[in-house]
């Protein structure tokens, strides 16, 4: 978690980039090894959304059936993969959290993968901010707004402030 005295302009944030996408029993080994790394303030996944329901077509409304769609266990937290895992966004203090995130990496990532640091989640609160969670939205979650999602199910917070 961010302490509050934490310049939010200091914060690096780094893109990894699979060389394919991850299953949810890759994705579940290299979440549950990135959570046991201090120093990481926002994770964010990025990649095809993947549908509950049959959305147009014969089926339409039946429930979809894919091999992604699975519960996946981070810590203790139980989630639903909402995305199939294209890349993961994180934000975090320094770059000695940076060197041992590529060794995470390099062990869990057999197929390859890009790591790139830039500006990737938006710093400052967005529109879509605004409209799902007002004018006074915790600093955690800006940028991490999920325009299509369903208000107040789309952001997962593993460690939750007190």
């Amino acid at each position: 978690m961010v302490d509050p005295t934490t310049n939010l302009e200091d914060l690096i944030q780094i893109e990894i980039c699979p060389a394919r996408f991850l299953s949810p029993e890759t994705a579940q080994e290299l979440l549950n090894e990135l959570t046991n790394i201090e120093g990481i303030t926002r994770a964010f996944i990025h990649g095809p959304r993947l549908p509950t329901t049959v959305p147009y077509g014969p089926a339409t409304g039946h429930d979809v059936d894919h091999k992604f769609s699975k519960t996946i266990k981070i810590g203790e937290t139980e989630l639903d993969l909402a995305v199939i895992f294209g890349r993961i966004r994180l934000e975090i203090l320094n770059e000695e959290v940076r060197e041992n995130i590529r060794e995470v990496c390099e062990r869990t990532l057999p197929m390859g993968y890009e790591f790139r640091q830039g500006l990737f989640i938006q710093k400052r609160q967005t529109v879509s901010d605004y409209a799902k969670r007002g004018p006074n939205a915790d600093p955690t979650t800006l940028g991490l707004a999920d325009p299509k999602g369903k208000v107040g199910n789309r952001v997962c917070m593993l460690n939750p402030a007190e």
